[in-house]
């Protein structure tokens, strides 16, 4: 393998490190909301109903619930965002570009 075969792998896996740590921080985001989601689920079964009944229609309640629905369409869009990479990356790496650039 040549130097610019190496290189140019080298830095295929340099985008797929990125890659990967891109995703696995979205990934511990998109936990630890969720996780954030069920603790307050938690807290608010343990109120009486009319303190939750109060909670709820309140406005910071709602956004939470808007929040909340934005959140998990946004853990759909990032593993298609991630599927979609791995896929490129994937291509790249496989494509014939490194060895047209030893000749």
């Amino acid at each position: 393998m040549t130097d610019e075969e190496t290189k140019a792998r080298g830095s295929d896996g340099d985008d797929l490190n990125d890659i990967e740590l891109a995703h696995s921080i979205i990934e511990s985001l998109l936990d630890h909301t969720r996780v954030v989601s069920d603790l307050i689920a938690v807290m608010a079964q343990a109120l009486d109903q009319d303190t939750t009944k109060a909670l709820t229609l309140t406005p910071q309640w709602q956004a939470y619930l808007e929040s909340r629905r934005r959140m998990e369409h946004t853990r759909e869009e990032v593993e298609r965002f991630a599927n979609m990479m791995k896929q490129t990356t994937e291509a790249n790496f496989q494509s014939p570009r490194s060895i047209e650039h030893s000749t």
